[in-house]
């Protein structure tokens, strides 16, 4: 029984996933993900990756500088978060660094104070301590320091 027909072959391979990294900036472990989904032969794994770095289909830290810009600018995630995810990847932390970069200090703190003001209106408890908890708990969940949460909560518990 011939198991290698079950494969599809090295310019198959390479057009369809020339195909999925054009369409979206994606990092290598997502590339490698699908070459097993379309049940590419492990053997072709490498040179179907040269081929896509060489031909620039292929750039981890291009990709990592459109995650960071997307997910800070789209779901208003903070540095934290966007690490954790990139690390989840294995983008290189000095990739990851790099990336970071795209985001300015006064549009990261923009974007804190607006979802912060926001959040703290959507919030209806009674109980300010439960009101506080569920505030913290979302921005850390978004991905921001603990000192600005804080510090956050303090301006405005004021108010």
């Amino acid at each position: 029984m011939n198991t290698q027909s079950n494969y599809l072959s090295f310019d198959e391979a390479k057009r369809k996933l020339e195909n999925y990294c054009a369409y979206q900036d994606r990092c290598h472990s997502e590339v490698i993900n699908k070459m097993y989904l379309l049940g590419i032969t492990p053997q072709i794994h490498d040179d179907l990756l040269v081929h896509l770095i060489e031909h620039r289909f292929l750039n981890e830290e291009r990709f990592a500088k459109s995650f960071v810009r997307g997910k800070h600018r789209l779901s208003a995630w903070g540095k934290n978060r966007i690490t954790a995810e990139l690390k989840f990847r294995d983008i290189n932390s000095r990739l990851i660094a790099i990336a970071l970069t795209e985001i300015e200090d006064k549009e990261y703190f923009e974007t804190f104070d607006r979802i912060s003001a926001n959040r703290w209106s959507q919030l209806t408890d009674q109980d300010l301590l439960k009101k506080k908890q569920k505030f913290q708990a979302y921005l850390f969940r978004k991905g921001y320091s603990i000192s600005d949460i804080i510090s956050k909560t303090q301006e405005l518990e004021k108010e």
